[in-house]
């Protein structure tokens, strides 16, 4: 049956990178995923690779920064598969690198929409239908530059940050009720977003500070969500699990 059987699982971000990868992932793992980005043929090419591969999904068009999208999302779930179990906030984006002083208004707050209010309104619409299913598990994604200082990117640091903070008050929050609540801090991942946003010299200079000596691949962020969104990690809630190759080993 898989380490998801019988289990119903948004994945936002679903159409490339980590949450692709997330997405085939838990399907083969027995989950009916629903995949939601704003991509819409990336999306459906995701839903075209877990059906291919025997596994259940449905693809929405969503726009995780407006709130009515995440409502219909988290709707669809439920219209299609009668309850949701496991939330996984991955989408996520990042813009061009820039100075705290330097940075325009409407690239921060748009990066905090995405990045962190996309996550709380995921949690928002998507707790309520955990509880009248008996529980849930709910991973968010941060990133590294929530833990060490990069430069030039601090609309992206900042909902990061914010982020791991949300999620550990939810866990406290509903940790009662059933409810758990982690993060994942990947590290620099091979993703399309990743290889699109820095250049070669620079790319190379995140393998060499990395002890492993090499980008992560989405299948190793995929693989730690899936335990994490599993009952195998049913002791564990309110933490920040680090998927980095050891970036961040030598932080005190």
């Amino acid at each position: 049956m898989g380490r998801l059987g019988n289990k119903v699982a948004i994945i936002t971000g679903a159409g490339s990178g980590m949450g692709k990868a997330t997405a085939v992932l838990f399907a083969n793992e027995g989950a009916k995923v629903v995949a939601a980005d704003i991509a819409v043929e990336a999306g459906r090419e995701t839903v075209k690779i877990v059906k291919q591969g025997g596994g259940e999904a449905i693809f929405v068009k969503t726009d995780v920064s407006k709130a009515q999208d995440v409502k219909q999302m988290v709707k669809a779930a439920i219209d299609t598969y009668g309850k949701l179990d496991i939330l996984v906030n991955c989408a996520g984006i990042a813009r061009e690198e820039v100075s705290t002083v330097d940075c325009p208004e409407e690239v921060f707050n748009e990066v905090i929409a995405t990045n962190l209010n996309g996550v709380w309104l995921g949690m928002k619409y998507g707790i309520p239908e955990m509880l009248k299913a008996g529980g849930g598990s709910i991973v968010n994604f941060a990133s590294i530059a929530a833990l060490e200082a990069y430069v030039g990117i601090p609309a992206y640091s900042a909902s990061k940050g914010a982020v791991i903070s949300l999620s550990r008050a939810a866990a406290i929050e509903y940790g009662p009720k059933n409810v758990r609540v982690n993060c994942v801090a990947p590290g620099h991942i091979a993703t399309p977003m990743l290889l699109g946003a820095w250049s070669p010299e620079v790319l190379k200079r995140f393998t060499d500070i990395a002890p492993q000596g090499r980008l992560g691949e989405p299948e190793e962020v995929a693989r730690v969500v899936l335990f994490l969104a599993s009952d195998e990690s049913s002791h564990i809630t309110g933490q920040t699990v680090v998927i980095d190759g050891g970036v961040t080993a030598r932080i005190p």
